[in-house]
C-alpha cells in the first residue's frame, strides 16, 4: 500500500482526519469458478477449537473483478462438523498426525499420470500431497532416483469457505497444483523465472485524478461528511489493477499471493483486527511525518537465509518461517506517475518489523499467510532441484506435472482489477490515502552459496541417510 499525506490546514475545524485508501484484493477460487475459498477470520479447523463467527471469501466477476464476501459460521459450527465427517471417510493412515511424511515426487506423478490415462480423477491424497502441511526436507536418493519432500503432515478437510485444512491443527495443507505451478517454473530444462511477482495498483489516471480531489474536496466533505468524502476517494481512485509476473495469474498460487498481499494491507491499515498483537502502521504513523506527494508500499518477500544443505548436496531443509515484510517509499506527481522517493518512513519499518516478528503466530491464526510461506517454500524447493541437477540424475523430466495439456492448473478466474475502498480515522492534521504493494519472490537467491547454513553437524545428511526407499511396495508414493 502506499500513502499519501496532505496537510488540511484551516479546512478541518475540530481535530483532523487520517483518510486510508486500500484495496480488496483476491482469495483463492474454487476450480470451478462458481465458490471461493477465503480467509480464516479467526476460525478454528481442529477438532474440539471453538471458531470464529464468519469466513471472509471473494468472487471473481466476469470483467475480472475481484469482491469480497463472508460466509457465517456461529460458534465454527460448520467447520466442526466438516471435520468431524471427514475422520469418517479418511484412509485412518492418512488422517493420523505424522511429524515427518514423505512423499516421493517421481512415484506421485506416476501415480497422478496413471489415473488421468484411466480418464479418472485425482484422488484426495494426491491433490493435497498426503496431507503434508510444509515443505520440511528435500532428499534425492541416487540408488533409486527418487526426489523427496519430507513434512508434518495430518488429515484434512475443505472448511466453510473451501480452504483444505489439516484436521487437527487447521493449518493449510500443500497442494500438487500449487507444487506443479513451482516446477514448471523452475524445469529441468534450465529454463528459470528469475521474480515471482504480484503487485496491486492505482492506475496513473486514478492518482491524477486523486491528486486533483484533495486539492479541492477536503472543503466540500469535511469535518462534517467524512464518509462522503471517503466515498468521493474511492471514485476517483476508480478500479485499480492487479498484475501477477512468473506464473499465471489463473493459478491458485497466483491467488494465494494476491490474498496474502491484501489481508497483510488491511492489517497495517486498520481494517482488519491483527489476531496477535502487532504495532500496525495506523497506529505508529504520525501526521505531516511525509511529504505530501508520499507513497509508501509495503512487500512480502522470503527470508533467503532459508535453506541448511548437506555436504553432499543431496539433503536440504527448510529453515525458519521463510517470510518477511519490507517497504519502500515512492512519489506521485501530479500527472499520475510515480517515482523513486525518501527514506522509508518509522511507521512502515515498525510495522514491517513488527509483522515479520510476529509471523509464525499469524500464521498459526489465518492460514493464508500459512500458505503464503509455503508457496515461497515450493518456490525455493524447486528452484533447488534445478540447480542441483535432481532431474536429470533422476532421469525425470516432470512427466504429466510438467505437462499443461494433461495436467491443467491453470483454472481460476483471473483477477484483474480491484475496487478501491477508504477507511476514515481521526487522527492529527493530515490525510493519509495508502494504495498499492505486493509480493516478490526471488528463490535464486535464496541458493546463492553465501545465504546457505552449513549442515556443521550432519544433521540434514543424517536425515536423508535414515530413509529406507528401497524398501517401497511399487506404487507406493507416500509413507510414514
Amino acid at each position: 500500500m502506499n500513502g499519501c499525506w496532505l496537510r488540511l490546514g484551516s479546512v478541518v475545524a475540530v481535530g483532523a482526519l487520517l483518510v486510508l485508501a486500500f484495496v480488496p484484493i483476491a482469495e483463492a477460487q474454487v476450480n470451478n469458478g462458481t465458490g471461493n475459498v477465503g480467509g480464516g477470520g479467526g476460525i478454528g479447523f481442529g477438532l474440539g477449537t471453538v471458531g470464529g463467527e464468519q469466513a471472509a471469501g471473494v468472487i471473481v466477476d466476469a470483467q475480472g473483478v475481484l469482491r469480497t464476501r463472508t460466509v457465517p459460521d456461529p460458534g465454527g459450527l460448520k467447520a466442526r462438523q466438516i471435520a468431524e465427517q471427514a475422520l469418517t471417510t479418511l484412509d485412518p493412515q492418512l488422517s493420523r498426525q505424522s511429524n515427518l511424511r514423505k512423499v516421493s515426487l517421481n512415484r506421485l506423478e506416476r501415480a497422478v499420470a496413471a489415473q488421468i490415462a484411466k480418464g479418472e480423477p485425482l484422488t484426495d491424497a494426491m491433490r493435497y500431497l498426503a496431507g503434508l502441511l510444509r515443505v520440511q526436507n528435500v532428499f534425492f536418493y541416487p540408488e533409486t532416483n527418487d526426489i523427496v519432500l519430507a513434512g508434518p503432515a495430518e488429515g484434512f478437510a475443505e472448511d466453510p469457505v473451501g480452504r483444505v485444512r489439516g484436521l487437527g491443527t487447521g493449518r493449510p495443507v500443500l497442494q500438487l497444483q500449487d507444487l506443479a505451478t513451482a516446477l514448471r517454473a523452475y524445469p529441468p530444462n534450465g529454463s528459470t523465472v528469475g521474480q515471482i511477482r504480484v503487485s496491486i495498483d492505482p492506475t496513473p489516471e486514478g492518482l491524477a485524478r486523486l491528486q486533483r480531489f484533495l486539492k479541492v474536496g477536503p472543503r466540500r466533505f469535511l469535518p462534517g461528511n467524512p464518509k462522503g468524502f471517503a466515498m468521493a476517494m474511492r471514485e476517483q481512485l476508480g478500479l485499480q489493477t492487479v498484475s501477477v509476473n512468473g506464473v499465471s495469474p489463473d493459478t491458485h498460487f497466483a491467488q494465494v499471493l494476491v490474498e496474502a498481499d491484501y489481508r497483510m494491507k488491511l492489517i497495517g491499515i486498520g481494517l482488519e483486527r491483527p489476531p496477535v498483537p502487532m504495532s500496525t502502521f495506523i497506529e505508529v504513523a504520525k501526521p505531516n511525518a511525509l511529504a505530501g506527494n508520499a507513497l509508501v508500499r509495503w512487500f512480502f518477500v522470503p527470508d533467503y537465509e532459508c535453506i541448511r544443505v548437506s555436504e553432499d548436496g543431496l539433503a536440504m531443509q527448510m529453515e525458519g518461517w521463510g517470510v518477511k515484510l519490507v517497504g519502500a517509499q515512492e512519489l506521485v506527481e501530479a500527472s499520475g506517475s510515480r517515482r523513486g522517493g525518501d527514506a522509508e518512513s518509522r511507521a512502515s519499518r515498525v510495522f514491517c518489523q513488527s509483522f515479520t516478528e510476529q509471523y509464525p503466530k499469524l500464521a498459526s491464526r489465518e492460514p493464508v499467510y500459512a500458505e503464503l510461506r509455503n508457496l515461497i517454500d515450493m518456490s525455493i524447493v524447486a528452484a533447488f532441484m534445478q540447480q542441483q541437477d535432481y532431474y536429470n540424475q533422476a532421469g525425470w523430466d516432470l512427466g504429466v506435472l510438467g505437462d499443461v495439456t494433461r495436467y491443467s492448473v491453470q483454472t481460476y478466474p483471473v483477477p484483474k482489477h480491484v475496487q478501491s475502498a477508504v477507511n476514515v480515522v481521526v487522527k492529527g492534521n493530515a490525510l493519509m490515502t495508502p494504495i498499492g504493494g505486493g509480493v516478490d519472490i526471488r528463490p535464486m537467491k535464496a541458493l546463492d552459496r553465501k545465504n546457505w547454513l552449513p549442515d556443521d553437524e550432519g544433521a540434514v545428511a543424517a536425515a536423508q541417510k535414515e530413509l529406507d526407499i528401497t524398501s517401497l511396495p511399487e506404487g507406493q508414493w507416500w509413507w510414514d
